[in-house]
């Protein structure tokens, strides 16, 4: 199973980006999928989950109504629409999937398989 996550870059404070993550090795249309993120020296944080059938999203509180987390199970991809990009959303992104369709990933210890992660940094 790999997970291969793109879209980071250096954008300026207000600006988008979207970052994608595809998986292969085998389908994952039944499993939450989700991105956490890790600024230098900080713990690995939650950021955005969508279930497995893609109805129900969650959210950590500082991205709400700025980021929107989506995923097409036809290509096994999840995607995070990044929108008023602030400096402190500078980060690695790490895409994941869970270990089961009862996990709504909002927790680290939900997920099964990580990608390499993308770095995105917003300059001020």
């Amino acid at each position: 199973v790999q997970l291969q996550a793109s879209g980071g870059g250096l954008v300026q404070a207000g600006g988008s980006l979207r970052l994608s993550c595809s998986a292969s090795g085998r389908t994952f249309s039944s499993y939450a999928m989700g991105w956490f993120r890790q600024a230098p020296e900080k713990e690995r944080e939650f950021v955005a989950a969508i279930s497995w059938f893609g109805g129900i999203t969650y959210y950590t509180d500082s991205v709400k109504g700025r980021f929107t987390i989506s995923r097409d199970n036809a290509k096994n991809t999840v995607y995070l629409q990044m929108n008023s990009l602030k400096p402190e959303d500078t980060a690695v992104y790490y895409c994941g999937i869970t270990r089961g369709g009862r996990y709504r990933g909002e927790d680290r210890d939900d997920y099964e398989y990580w990608g390499q992660g993308t770095q995105v940094t917003v300059s001020s």
